[in-house]
């Protein structure tokens, strides 16, 4: 019985984490390239049974084997195992602001922040006093030659990210977009960014085929489904409900045997 209250509570926690990660996707529908969190979780490891009515033991030529056969086994409940992005491409929407961009296939944007480069699919940017471009938060747009400095909005930029001026036709400069060997474990770090860990290994500026095209104008979307996010969380909360009212069994069951016992002993 001890054992059911663990399952029914690992069962409870899984689905707190669930609804943790479908909350936080929710909230973020309108987050521009924002990336779902999906969770995903393991059962423990199962606990095979034994006949025991047909318990013993026969004889081999290497000596003797246990004669109970198995005949099934008992789940021992289950955890959250990871939670991964999933990089799935989002819709585009028309701005009509030239310092907005967006990605069309896989890869980040570049920007520079006090902590070091991280990257993004939000390319809602903004033109600083400088004239540099930026992001919301204030931190520059990477180009391939550094922060990339624009006079004005007077600029275009075509499908491989090259930026020209408008009115000289001059290069600016490239936008430095990155790929990595597994983004699946790119850790996110807030402010729709992420950062590379040690499995998804280094960024390498993106070329030829995995080099997404670049739309001036558009930004993407975030890939967060509102009605599958609603149905998933109607879901939750019914399984979570089921495995409060396992854990409350139990400790019904317990009681009773506990009330029986006293009575047994007086």
């Amino acid at each position: 019985m001890i054992r059911g209250w663990y399952i029914g509570a690992s069962g409870m926690n899984a689905q707190q984490n669930r609804l943790d990660a479908i909350s936080n996707n929710i909230a973020n529908v309108d987050t521009t390239g924002y990336k779902k969190d999906i969770p995903v979780s393991k059962s423990f490891s199962d606990l095979l049974l034994r006949r025991t009515a047909a318990d013993g033991v026969y004889e081999t030529p290497f000596g003797s084997a246990d004669a109970a056969p198995i005949i099934g086994g008992i789940g021992l409940g289950v955890e959250t195992n990871e939670l991964y992005t999933d990089f799935e491409q989002g819709s585009f929407k028309s701005t009509e602001t030239k310092t907005d961009f967006a990605l069309s296939g896989e890869g980040f944007f570049t920007v520079h922040t006090p902590a070091g480069e991280r990257y993004t699919r939000n390319g809602n940017f903004v033109l600083g006093k400088e004239g540099i471009l930026l992001t919301k938060d204030g931190y520059p747009l990477m180009g391939e030659n550094g922060p990339i400095h624009v006079e004005n909005d007077k600029f275009f930029l075509n499908e491989d990210g090259l930026i020209y001026s408008a009115e000289d036709n001059t290069l600016i400069d490239r936008v430095k977009i990155v790929r990595f060997d597994n983004e699946r474990y790119l850790k996110k770090v807030g402010n729709s960014m992420w950062t590379e860990t040690d499995i998804s290994g280094p960024s390498h500026i993106a070329e030829g085929d995995e080099r997404p095209r670049l739309l001036q104008g558009y930004t993407e979307t975030s890939n967060v489904n509102i009605v599958n996010e609603m149905v998933q969380m109607i879901e939750i909360n019914r399984a979570y409900e089921a495995n409060q009212k396992s854990v409350q069994t139990q400790d019904t069951m317990m009681d009773t045997l506990w009330s029986k016992v006293v009575t047994v002993n007086r």
